[in-house]
């Protein structure tokens, strides 16, 4: 990407002479900057040429080459980083992508909301409880959540914890991945238990049986290993919310003429940070990465067409997503309105749903839930939108954990309303658990198989 025009206009840190939302309140100007500095010092933790294939692959999953499967939590926890959580993780995106990859009949990337989901937008930056007002906690990066005026002061040093919990992450998944943990040859390393309770663990057994009979036939006929076959390409992502984080890990790429946020492969911005004015946009629009944005239903054409014209001015494709999150009542009548705002401008985006938040509402037991019926609904009607417009549907986006929570309800295994509160686990919101999350797979596939019942 040419960055010649920004070279006057743009720095890492420009961000800071926007309004920008939802940025803590440091009362210690001195440490912070102090903590900024000696991140910038610190080994990027990603590099340059994984987040340029990365851009290639969501480029031809713009084509309908490839899908991008993105999920992982919420928020995640430092606490959590654990590695039984992150097998957990990238078994159940692994058994997902498998699925697909059988349904559509093409590549799947994987994209993991991991190593970094540390920060989360609020609707309020204080919180009241019997006539005591605190900072509302938004995430392990930033405070801590018990209610006390020491836990809720926004403190610089997380910035340095959420690092090391994020290089830990990496460096346990990229180890997991070369050791041959991700070998198609034996996707009965991804098994997890509850699969063999699920009524889908025969169709899922006959895929993978199906898969590794057809690499052992190849492989027998040839005479050649098929090595890529031997490991994955696994990407991380996470929301650019914190932005004196993601500018301490921002550098300048001789080789490439460009500056890159190398603290993840594909940051993107949320619904409430997308203000055209504002330091989040500004931010992202100097930065080569792959970039994604969360558009809701009151997104309007003129809006796009600036959003496009901001962060993807040269119209490379792979460079913009589009997840969309509009909720399964108004996908068929909002969607279209998109992607016609996109077509008339003839701008080059990825289109991705996330099908978890225009779903949230209050459960019975006063937690935050949210329907498997309606998740998957605004999955198919996502297909269902680009298929009639003879468009392209480049990936989803869902919140999701490889745990046996109770958080959403419905699916075949059934979590009832009154059992949301049993394991409600999350930081922030409602997660799939580990056979939803399977199970809404198999939905997309049994879909685009046309085997969907009428």
């Amino acid at each position: 990407m040419t960055h010649a025009s920004l070279a006057n206009t743009w720095t890492p840190h420009s961000w800071q002479q926007k309004r920008t939302l939802q940025q803590p309140t440091y009362r210690d100007a001195a440490a912070l900057s102090g903590v900024v500095t000696a991140l910038s010092k610190l080994p990027p933790l990603v590099v340059s040429w994984e987040v340029d294939a990365l851009r290639e692959r969501l480029a031809a999953a713009g084509r309908g080459e490839a899908f991008i499967l993105q999920g992982g939590d919420c928020a995640e926890s430092l606490d959590a980083c654990s590695s039984d959580r992150i097998v957990s993780q990238l078994k159940i995106l692994l058994q997902m992508s498998l699925v697909l990859t059988h349904g559509l009949r093409r590549p799947v990337v994987r994209v993991g909301r991991i190593a970094g989901q540390y920060a989360k937008p609020r609707s309020a930056d204080t919180e009241t409880r019997d006539g005591v007002t605190l900072p509302c906690y938004r995430g392990d990066i930033v405070n801590r959540p018990p209610f006390d005026a020491a836990s809720r002061e926004p403190d610089p040093e997380l910035l340095l914890r959420g690092y090391e919990r994020a290089a830990l992450t990496l460096n346990f998944v990229r180890s997991l991945v070369d050791g041959g943990f991700t070998d198609l040859h034996h996707p009965e390393y991804w098994d997890l238990d509850f699969m063999k309770h699920s009524p889908k663990y025969e169709e899922y057994r006959r895929i993978t049986d199906s898969l590794a009979d057809s690499l052992t036939f190849f492989e027998h006929a040839t005479g050649r290993a098929m090595a890529d076959t031997q490991r994955i390409d696994f990407f991380a992502s996470h929301e650019g919310l914190l932005l004196h984080y993601e500018q301490a890990q921002t550098r300048y790429i001789q080789r490439r003429g460009a500056w890159y946020n190398l603290a993840t492969h594909l940051p993107w911005i949320g619904e409430r940070t997308r203000g055209l004015q504002d330091g989040h946009i500004e931010y992202f629009r100097g930065i080569a990465n792959p970039v994604a944005v969360k558009v809701g239903p009151t997104t309007d054409a003129a809006y796009l067409r600036d959003l496009c014209r901001i962060l993807n001015p040269e119209n490379i494709p792979g460079r913009l997503s589009l997840i969309h999150r509009l909720g399964a009542k108004n996908v068929e009548d909002k969607l279209p309105g998109l992607i016609h705002a996109i077509r008339d401008c003839g701008a080059s985006v990825v289109w991705i749903c996330d099908p978890m938040h225009g779903n949230t509402r209050e459960g019975s037991t006063g937690h935050k839930t949210r329907s498997y019926d309606d998740v998957a609904d605004e999955v198919l009607g996502f297909f269902q939108v680009h298929r009639s417009l003879g468009t392209v549907p480049g990936g989803i986006h869902v919140e999701l954990t490889g745990d046996d929570v109770t958080e959403c309800v419905g699916g075949t295994l059934g979590v009832t309303e009154d059992q949301v509160g049993d394991r409600y686990e999350t930081a922030c919101d409602p997660r799939l658990n580990r056979s939803q999350s399977l199970e809404l797979a198999f939905d997309v596939a049994d879909y685009l198989l046309d085997r969907t019942p009428s």
